[in-house]
């Protein structure tokens, strides 16, 4: 049993608020527990200039941390001047992950811009994100007209890890600060990786560790697709 209570294959409550912005073209509130993320879409009838001409979309992601996001003020990025390599690196999970969900021909030269801002930061984040970009994402295409629908897939991710030795699916910030091994896993909802982030935090691991994280957050996506497929098919 786990600090919070939880078993080690369990993972957070989820909640969704759908279309929680006026003016964005789709919108959500995700939380995985006490991790919030609130995520918009844009719609642009413009493309990067190395896919003009060329009949295809394209959709990138920004993620940002807002200053009372974490336990201490973090200072903004645009104060700073300068983007962080760790924000970086979420905004390219986010995008590789929607892109995997979407034909970009059947995009059209449109580009699509999705906001990912973390409210309250619990460990997480960038896997929540990509599963309330997902939503986002599927709320604005229903409001879209288009000749066929760009939306192929439904993708979600889910961080999991080995603390004090065991694995575990999810991990909070305790978890996560604490974790030998940290992973992140992004799914599409036909079963295949989109993305699979695994790093020796403060020790290294094997095929068998590897392997029980990889079926911890197989079945853990299972529920979370659930939800998104209940929002955006109505559970069909």
């Amino acid at each position: 049993m786990r600090i919070s209570g939880r078993e080690y294959n369990e993972i957070r409550k989820i909640e969704v608020i759908p279309d929680y912005l006026g003016h964005a073209e789709g919108s959500c509130l995700i939380s995985f527990g006490n991790t919030k993320v609130l995520c918009a879409v844009t719609l642009e009838d413009r493309v990067p200039i190395f896919l003009k001409g060329t009949g295809k979309g394209w959709i990138t992601a920004e993620y940002a941390l807002l200053p009372r996001s974490t336990n201490v003020r973090t200072d903004r990025e645009s104060v700073k001047g300068k983007q962080s390599g760790r924000t970086h690196e979420i905004q390219r999970l986010i995008g590789r992950s929607l892109r995997a969900s979407l034909s970009l021909d059947d995009l059209g030269e449109r580009q699509i811009k999705v906001d990912c801002d973390v409210i309250q930061a619990d460990g997480g984040t960038r896997t929540a994100s990509v599963c309330g970009a997902c939503i986002a994402l599927g709320l604005a295409i229903k409001r879209m007209k288009f000749k066929r629908n760009p939306l192929k897939n439904l993708v979600a991710g889910v961080s999991c890890g080995i603390v004090a030795g065991s694995p575990m699916i999810d991990l909070d910030f305790i978890e996560d600060s604490n974790a030998e091994i940290d992973a992140n896993f992004v799914f599409t909802d036909t079963g295949d990786l989109v993305e699979l982030q695994a790093t020796g935090e403060n020790g290294v691991f094997n095929d068998k560790q590897l392997s029980e994280m990889l079926s911890l957050a197989r079945d853990g996506v299972k529920k979370i697709f659930d939800i998104q497929k209940e929002i955006l098919l109505g559970g069909n």
